[in-house]
Order: C-alpha cells, then structure tokens, then sequence
C-alpha cells in the first residue's frame, strides 16, 4: 500500500484570527459573569456559581491530565 500524505498548510492569519475569537468570548464571558453575577446578586447565587467552577475547573483539569497521560494521543491517522 502507497502512503500518499498530503501536505496540508493554515495561514498564519487562522490561527490569529481563531486565536482573537476565543479571547473575544473569554471576554465576553467574563463581563457576563461579572455583571450577572458579581454586580446584580444579592449573594444567594454565589456559592452555587463558586460550587460550579470549582466542579467544572476539576473536570476539565482531569481531563487534561488523562489525555496528557494517553501514550496514544498523537498516533492516529491524522497526525
């Protein structure tokens, strides 16, 4: 069997612009959060929000170190 890979190349200005799109709703988030949250609750929904982060932070940081463990990440056919 042949093994025709194919070279495949994205602009530099991609990845700046996906770059620009995720800081832009990391903002956006963050105003959310802020001024939903922090500036208009009268506290009742605090600890529930802070509860959440905490549960979503570990997740995600759980999953990270799974997939930073994997032997097996990059050996697929696309890389």
């Amino acid at each position: 069997m042949e093994d025709h890979a194919v070279a495949r190349t994205v602009p530099g200005s991609v990845g700046l612009l996906g770059a620009l799109v995720v800081a832009g709703l990391a903002v956006l988030g963050g105003w959310g959060f802020v001024d939903g949250v922090v500036l208009e609750s009268t506290g009742a929904y605090l600890a529930p929000t802070a509860a959440v982060l905490a549960v979503t932070v570990g997740v995600v940081g759980a999953l990270i170190a799974l997939g930073a463990r994997s032997k097996q990440w990059r050996e697929g056919p696309y890389w």
